[in-house]
């Protein structure tokens, strides 16, 4: 597995593992500030791996927190190999998620996030947007840089392949290549489409994001409203066939 780091904007990093017996990127964002962050922890299996990055960027012992968007491997799977190298680090994360998995599951107590509640790192202001079952999971939720607008979308714009850190080109066409081939995939139906879909999605795009950074894939730069708001009508399309017949 190769791992490459990218700075797609001041003080946020991309750290990228491709794995290609999946033909898929596991991208893991580390913002570097007066209380470091670290946006998806990386599976178990991964943690040398991006513990080793992290390390060119900054001392692994001063990361403050943790963050993700739902309960997986890939999103949390390293959580308590990180919080035993950051002695002050914590996870902040949705209240829901903190209640229902992430009390136990990990080492340190939660920051618990409610919705619009806002994470301060020094220069940074993280908001959290609850997104319920979007992408996946009643815990659901994403933090968006109010500072230098990038929103942590987790599975949305999710890309198939070995591809550039950043993009400026047609990442919804991308997003529909990969949910069309997953729902052709026997068990990775993995994306609902239901009546909330829409208001999440225009909850996301009236935050005007200038950037999507994507937990599988390129970082999109451009107008991420318009990608939003086009990822919805993919959804629909791709999701719920027997509606467009």
């Amino acid at each position: 597995m190769s791992t490459r780091i990218d700075e797609i904007a001041p003080d946020t990093f991309r750290i990228s593992i491709y794995v290609p017996q999946f033909s898929l990127q596991f991208n893991h964002f580390l913002v570097r500030d007066d209380e470091p962050l670290l946006f998806h922890t990386g599976m178990r299996g991964m943690f040398p791996q991006v513990r080793e990055a992290v390390a060119t960027l900054i001392d692994p012992a001063a990361l403050r927190w943790i963050s993700w968007s739902h309960f997986e491997v890939d999103e949390c799977g390293a959580l308590n190999e990180w919080l035993a190298v950051a002695p002050q680090a914590a996870p902040a994360v949705g209240a829901l998620g903190a209640m229902i998995n992430v009390a136990d599951f990990s080492n340190r107590p939660p920051r618990g996030l409610k919705a619009d509640d806002v994470l301060e790192t020094g220069r940074h202001r993280f908001r959290f947007v609850q997104t319920p079952h979007l992408p996946h999971g009643w815990d659901a939720g994403v933090l968006f840089d109010e500072t230098d607008r990038v929103l942590f979308c987790s599975d949305l714009m999710h890309q198939l392949g070995e591809v550039e850190p950043v993009t400026e080109g047609d990442i919804v066409g991308r997003w529909r290549h990969a949910l069309a081939t997953y729902q052709e995939t026997p068990l990775m139906d993995y994306l609902p489409y239901n009546h909330n879909t829409a208001k999440q999605l225009a909850k996301l795009a009236a935050l005007q994001p200038r950037m999507l950074a994507a937990m599988h894939g390129s970082t999109f730069v451009g107008d991420g409203a318009k990608a939003l708001m086009a990822g919805d009508e993919v959804l629909r399309e791709v999701l719920t066939p027997a509606v467009h017949v």
